[in-house]
């Protein structure tokens, strides 16, 4: 487990830099689509030996894979077109916020008020970077804001999705299924005609070379391990770490400004994260049976 976690932690802050890297040259839907069929390609073809995979698995696979990579994770790719890393970073890092909020909001699991605390911290540090004049791009944090809820759902969904048992024949699936829609979305988005011969330059095809063996292989396969065998509390921690990673690196090597903002909205979050995977886990609100209709006569 400790190895898992440690991979998410810090190569998941890292990939901010590569795709940030790889946006100045690639459009990035097509980008990240070549990303997940390479990646889910090789691990397919390692992992799924002798077994056939059902369409029921097939199905869950395209929805997890849909809402984690193909509108989560390229939505990151998407918005570091706009947006510095470091901050894309912060604001993905809300993910825990979300799924405390899903999960009381859909499963009916209560929150405990340390939660219910970091829930209005966390969203008030967000509030800060996308309100007018908190950055020069406050549409595209709002729409980042949006693609990473997906990433929430998926993870949440995914707990109890009729899913391969082996976590990475499942990952291996799940980015296959996202590789196909990205394609299709850059494709319908018009991002063929902005495939030049810049994209293929070495620092480009590096940084894709280190998503995909890196960002995909390593890392997502270690998500998706970490969430069927432990607690999605304790897979969201990597919140904590991966903003960090990512505003340090966007700093040293693509000269991104740490301003007053960033700092206080990145406290605010990583408190916000914190408290809420910090908190006791509360019961699951009872759900309140119909009574049966009694016939009269």
């Amino acid at each position: 487990m400790a190895i898992a976690l440690a991979t998410v932690y810090v190569v998941w802050g890292s990939t901010y830099l590569a795709m940030r890297i790889t946006d100045r040259s690639m459009p990035p839907l097509l980008m990240s689509s070549a990303r997940f069929l390479i990646a889910g390609a090789l691990l397919y073809a390692v992992t799924a030996r002798g077994k056939r995979p059902s369409w029921r698995e097939w199905r869950a696979a395209a929805i997890v894979g849909g809402l984690l990579l193909a509108i989560g994770n390229a939505g990151v790719a998407w918005a570091e077109t706009r947006l510095p890393s470091g901050l894309a970073a912060l604001i993905v890092a809300i993910i825990p916020l979300y799924v405390a909020l899903f999960d009381w909001a859909v499963f009916g699991r209560r929150l405990a008020a340390p939660a219910v605390i970091g829930l209005v911290i966390g969203f008030a540090g967000v509030a800060l970077i996308v309100r007018p004049g908190g950055t020069a791009h406050a549409g595209v944090a709002l729409a980042l804001l949006g693609t990473t809820s997906a990433w929430a759902a998926g993870s949440l969904y995914a707990r109890g999705a009729p899913l391969p048992k082996s976590p990475l024949v499942s990952a291996s699936m799940q980015m296959l299924c996202a590789g196909v829609l990205l394609a299709v979305a850059g494709a319908l988005g018009g991002e063929v005609s902005d495939v030049h011969r810049a994209a293929f330059g070495a620092k480009p095809l590096l940084a894709v070379a280190y998503l995909i063996v890196f960002g995909s292989l390593a890392a997502f396969s270690s998500y998706a391990w970490l969430l069927k065998n432990v607690r999605i509390s304790v897979v969201a921690t990597y919140a904590f770490v991966n903003p960090v990673v990512a505003v340090v690196l966007g700093a040293l090597f693509l000269s991104e400004a740490i301003t007053l903002t960033t700092l206080i909205a990145g406290a605010s979050i990583v408190i916000a994260v914190v408290l809420i995977v910090l908190a006791k886990p509360r019961a699951v609100r009872p759900r309140v049976q119909p009574r049966a209709a009694t016939l009269t006569s």
